[in-house]
Formats: C-alpha cells, structure tokens, sequence
C-alpha cells in the first residue's frame, strides 16, 4: 500500500515539475535570444571613437559651462499637486457608481465629504504655506 502512494506521489510530483521545466525553457530561450542579439550587434556595429561623439548632446546645441543647473523648485510643487488631484480626483468615478446603489447613498456621501474635507485642508495648507503664489 505504501509504494502506491509513493509511486502516485512521484508520478504527481514529475508532472508538476514538468510544466515547470517549460517556463523555465522558455525563460533560458528568451535569455539566450537577447544575449545573441546584444553580442551580434556588438560584433557588427562600428567603433569610431571621436571627441565629437563623447560630447553630452543636448537639442544640437553644444554644451557650455558646468552640467549643474539651477532650478525652480515651484514647478515640482505645481507638478505634484497635480497629480495629487488627478489621482485624486479618479477615486470620484467609483463612488460615483456606488452612491447611486439603494442603501449606500448617506454613507457614500459621508465618506466622499470626508474625502474632500482631507483635500480642502491640504489645499489650504499649500496656500497658506505660499506654494500657490507665483513669483
């Protein structure tokens, strides 16, 4: 009775493991495919090395001064609170949906004002703070 369960237990366990050896066929064919087209183009391409060709290309205009530039910090912060809203403003589709549902309507409207109350006080918050202003 034991070898049954064990000749069972084996034959289970190959099949397992053989689906598995697919993938992982697969994963090693897609890994050898990008290592010869990395090496073929590395055989093939040509190796002219000028000071032209090491310059930093920046728009076609060549470069000036130092690589550090000054920055405004106010246009991330414009940036970030934009996406902020966005994203924010995504979560309003779905209560959307939900509050029109039978039994869902107060608390919906409940936690949507919630919601927006957190971002009216972060909104204030940033102007208060002057990030709003643009000079």
């Amino acid at each position: 009775m034991r070898e049954t369960l064990g000749d069972s237990t084996a034959v289970v366990a190959a099949d397992y493991f053989q689906s598995y050896s697919v993938v992982g066929l697969l994963a090693l064919v897609g890994v050898l495919f990008v290592g010869v087209a990395f090496g073929a183009g590395r055989l093939l391409r040509p190796v002219v090395p000028t000071p032209e060709k090491l310059l930093t290309y920046e728009c076609g205009v060549d470069p000036v001064g130092e690589g550090w530039a000054h920055t405004q910090v106010r246009y991330y912060v414009y940036a970030f609170l934009y996406v902020i809203f966005a994203v924010d403003s995504i979560f309003l589709f779905p209560w959307a949906t939900v509050f029109a549902d039978h039994g869902y309507g107060g608390t919906t409207l409940v936690e949507m004002f919630i919601f927006l109350g957190f971002l009216a006080v972060g909104l204030l918050y940033a102007y208060k703070k002057g990030v709003l202003a643009w000079t």
